[in-house]
């Protein structure tokens, strides 16, 4: 049996609902991110895209580009409970699909034909999100990921498309090699220096010479540019978490010390999203006293992978449960409610250079390991008594 994937995405999903806010900003160019010029663009409308403003632009150039543009910071916790409500909806009408960010879905509709049609039920789906979310969302159909996503691109924007079975080639074939997932902006230039432009090249080049140029990724890369993409949509649970926890050689009340720890295991946790390119919506924190009794506390968040947030919600937890001034035995912290996406900081308050500085200790840490780098307050910890690297994910 073919197999029938929808890939559903919401249009510039921050502008849009901004524009909820606001029926003023409809048609206008705007611009969501940071407000002073060293700010980031986390997200544009169609008509600021018109000038060459693309998300990930600094805000100074993207005012010179475009300089009537009308700036929103951006609201963390609008945009996360829009994008629940949407997936409360998607959740109650298919019987499977997979949430890979804040704004984004796969749904998989295979057998449906038989008793509904899928590209109907997509279609009422669609009609279904719009009415009640008020926010405009495009979808294309196929036989699997990759070309349901380039098809939702050609769909954009508030539209829907269906690339029947056997047409894959066909369809990406006169695309840009760009629309190809996995081909960013090095993939791109160098495929470019190659005078590669369109997927159809790509398409008739042998496979042998896309792993010489590329390796593994360019059979990858040949794969999707064909249309071969047999990954699954998995299953979406907002059970999904990653936590660490230590128990102390000896109970302690030193405040400052305990902090300390937290700090170090938020670090790690934050790290090991980002490396899995995940983001948090929920942040619990687990105390255990001396006299054995555990207390939680929870909180929801904004989508996020950001130490600096991830630690301020930490602190704050830890201060409300820490209330009976005993002797602790454990702490604990778990990051749940994932989902996997590219939307990797808080572009709404941080600078270029923040950003910057973020990619640049990753990468220090990918390839000298996770303790090459971290915050003073965690560096004169003893590692007999905490191991911050006893992360798990369930």
């Amino acid at each position: 049996m073919e197999r029938t994937i929808v890939h559903m995405d919401l249009d510039t999903f921050f502008v849009s609902v901004e524009r909820l806010r606001d029926s003023s900003l409809f048609g206008k160019p705007v611009l969501i991110g940071g407000m002073s010029d060293r700010g980031v663009v986390a997200s544009c409308s169609y008509e600021a895209r018109k000038f060459g403003i693309h998300s990930a632009m600094s805000m100074k150039m993207a005012r010179m580009l475009c300089p009537h543009a009308i700036i929103k910071r951006g609201d963390h916790e609008e945009y996360s409970r829009l994008s629940n409500d949407v997936t409360d909806i998607i959740r109650e009408n298919v019987p499977l699909y997979e949430k890979t960010s804040i704004d984004e879905f796969y749904i998989d509709l295979t057998g449906m034909d038989k008793f509904f049609g899928s590209f109907s039920v997509a279609t009422e789906l669609r009609k279904k999100i719009t009415k009640e979310s008020g926010l405009p969302i495009s979808f294309a159909m196929s036989t699997n990921k990759t070309v349901s996503k380039v098809g939702t691109g050609e769909a954009k924007p508030n539209g829907q498309k269906e690339i029947p079975f056997g047409t894959e080639k066909t369809f990406l074939a006169p695309l840009s090699i760009k629309k190809i997932p996995m081909v960013g902006d090095k993939t791109y230039q160098l495929l470019r220096g190659m005078g590669i432009e369109k997927v159809r090249t790509v398409q008739e080049m042998p496979v042998e010479l896309m792993q010489q140029v590329l390796g593994e990724n360019g059979i990858v890369i040949w794969k999707k540019a064909n249309g071969i993409d047999n990954s699954p949509v998995e299953p979406y649970s907002e059970r999904k978490s990653i936590s660490t926890e230590t128990t102390f050689d000896k109970d302690t009340i030193d405040v400052a010390y305990l902090k300390a720890v937290l700090v170090s295991m938020t670090e790690k946790l934050a790290y090991q999203l980002r490396k899995e390119q995940k983001l948090t919506s929920c942040v619990t924190v687990k105390v255990r006293y001396s006299d054995f009794n555990t207390y939680t506390m929870q909180a929801r968040i904004a989508y996020t992978s950001l130490d600096h947030l991830l630690i301020e919600k930490v602190k704050e937890l830890f201060d409300k449960l820490f209330q009976k001034r005993m002797l602790i035995r454990l702490i604990g912290i778990r990051f749940s409610h994932l989902v996997q996406g590219n939307y990797q900081g808080d572009l709404f308050n941080d600078t270029v250079e923040q950003l910057q500085l973020y990619q640049a200790l990753d990468t220090i840490r990918k390839r000298f390991g996770k303790e090459a780098v971290q915050r003073a307050v965690g560096m004169g910890l003893k590692h007999k008594d905490f191991n911050p690297f006893n992360g798990k994910t369930t």
